[in-house]
């Protein structure tokens, strides 16, 4: 059997296994934002926070209790890891640099995960599993809050409320993330991903010296990091390495925990609006694009020239002999349209029009199918534009789900798709004109400036996954990205809850013969093309001066 074929095999397999999970979970997630009850593990929470899960938020309330709680967490993981040498548990290590400190925490509120340092190597026991696992379930859980008020915008009318931010994120924890990682964990113990809280020692010989290694809660984490679209690894070769990710089939079950949420939302959002068809449509648009970008990338790094090409049937360099062209192919598309980040090969070793793919999948927004919550959100506000653009070519007012999609609906969601270009092409420009930046690039021309434009797009995406090759551990880039990761995940949310809150208010519109069928082929269609056309245009001459450049010259 070829590589190519046996890949083939495993994305079908991936489907199928997506498919059997979509209408159990999303109808799942539907009841649990749905519900006016409280487990009782809950209500201790709310007891001990101080919050009062049946108040319902309009939406400058919900963005306040979004903001306090993220500020909070930066803070509490900021000084957790500046104090880690006087913790037990640190194995060692000193405290974390106060750049590196702030890159890290604002990394793992935002859900971004971005590392730019070596994590067997610098965090200890504590900030890994008191601090930086406990942010991969709470900053996804945040994402999918937000994802669920922007929802009841479109179901609810003549009302701002949008529910209430504490219940949402408590049950987005308590009762989704939590049982789906537990199990997740015991599946990749199975597998051979460790498990232990065992300190440094030495494993063997190796060039002469010896070779030492850390254990960890590495399976738990694991399963979080990629069921919550999290990303950050506990070594720094990420899911390349055999502890986090051990053979074939625990690198395809991560794949599937990656996209599980995200698709299974599309549901959710179905059920919640009350028209499955609508969810469809969406689910639609986002399996397109994530097929199509899988399938170019399996093509692009099995069709490339030369002698160590055609010795290795395809691009082998940076990628794992256990795991293969097709796998690491379908891994890193996933993970960069997503904003997961995590990493089973290196993306520098790409072949240039396989790099440009994985910053291609980023600057879509993360919306195929994107992060937990964020991707679907991001993906809505696509499908407003889209009507709007259908709109202005019919000369109708454009609705859509029964709501009109007017001046300040508009203004919300071109608010919302620009911020993030803006991050990213503003800090590439700053690192590429100023001298001292471009001195942590390993390589130049075209693929040197590849590696500053993938880590701005992957820090303001809120992906976290890094090219490889340049030095991001300097305060300049510590600072710019934390920076960029911060604004290009709670700016995009100002917006987000804003357009909740105004279509929350509206009077529902009646659909009538010349209302635009929002749940057709026809419309996902016009949704794919406008995705791809406003990146594009948006995008289309950095990544000429990258990519397309080096893709080209090859």
């Amino acid at each position: 059997m070829s590589p190519f074929l046996a890949g083939v095999l495993q994305l079908l397999a991936l489907i199928a296994a997506l498919a059997l999970a979509y209408r159990p979970l999303g109808d799942y997630m539907a009841q649990v934002y749905s519900s006016d009850k409280h487990l009782r593990v809950e209500k201790w929470i709310y007891k001990a926070i101080g919050a009062n899960p049946n108040a319902e938020m309009r939406w400058p309330a919900y963005l306040r209790g979004v903001l306090a709680f993220s500020a909070v967490s930066v803070l509490f993981l900021y000084l957790l890891q500046r104090v880690q040498g006087s913790l037990p548990g640190s194995l060692g290590f000193s405290s974390i640099d106060p750049d590196q400190a702030f890159n890290t925490a604002a990394s793992f509120v935002s859900n971004t995960n971005w590392q730019s340092y070596y994590g067997e190597q610098a965090m200890g026991h504590v900030v890994q599993t008191g601090g930086l696992a406990v942010q991969n379930f709470v900053s996804a859980a945040v994402g999918i809050a937000v994802a669920v008020a922007l929802v009841r915008g479109f179901a609810r009318s003549r009302t701002g409320e949008l529910g209430n931010f504490w219940a949402d994120m408590v049950r987005g924890v308590v009762r989704i993330l939590i049982p789906i990682s537990v199990i997740g964990a015991i599946v990749l113990v199975a597998c051979g991903a460790i498990q232990n809280f065992a300190g440094i020692h030495e494993v063997g010989q190796f060039m002469g010296g010896s070779q030492q290694w850390n254990g960890g809660a590495v399976a738990s984490q694991e399963a979080i990091k990629e069921l919550g679209t999290n990303g950050g690894g506990y070594f720094n070769a990420n899911s390349a390495h055999p502890f986090e990710n051990p053979n074939a089939f625990s690198n395809l079950f991560e794949i599937f925990l990656i996209l599980l949420i995200p698709f299974a939302l599309t549901r959710t959002f179905g059920k919640m609006v009350g028209s499955i068809k609508q969810g469809y449509a969406i689910l639609a648009t986002m399996a397109t694009i994530w097929l199509g970008f899988v399938l170019l990338m399996m093509w692009t790094e099995f069709a490339g020239n030369g002698p160590a090409f055609e010795a290795a049937g395809g691009a082998m360099e940076g990628k794992e002999v256990r795991f293969g062209i097709s796998t690491s192919a379908i891994f890193s598309i996933s993970t960069t349209l997503t904003s997961t980040g995590a990493v089973n090969s290196f993306h520098s070793s790409n072949t240039g029009l396989g790099g440009g793919l994985n910053l291609l999948g980023m600057q879509l927004g993360e919306i195929a199918p994107g992060g937990v919550g964020s991707g679907l959100y991001g993906m809505l506000i696509m499908a407003i534009i889209a009507v709007f653009i259908a709109g202005l070519m019919v000369g109708r007012t454009p609705e859509y789900l029964g709501k009109k999609i007017g001046t300040r609906e508009i203004k919300l969601a071109a608010c919302y798709i620009l911020i993030t270009p803006a991050l990213v092409l503003c800090f590439t420009a700053a690192a590429m004109a100023l001298p001292t930046p471009a001195d942590s690039m390993t390589n130049s021309g075209a693929h040197g400036f590849s590696e500053i434009l993938y880590a701005y797009t992957s820090g303001a995406n809120n992906n976290g996954s890094a090219f490889a090759g340049l030095n991001a551990d300097t305060q300049w880039f510590n600072t710019t990205i934390g920076l960029a990761m911060l604004l290009g995940r709670f700016l995009p949310m100002v917006f987000v809850l804003a357009l909740a809150g105004s279509l929350a208010e509206q009077k529902p519109v009646p659909a009538t013969a010349g209302t635009l069928r929002t749940d057709k082929p026809l419309y996902a269609g016009l949704l794919v093309g406008t995705i791809l056309i406003i990146t594009g245009l948006t995008y289309f001459p950095a990544l000429a001066l990258g990519p397309l450049a080096e893709g080209l010259a090859s």
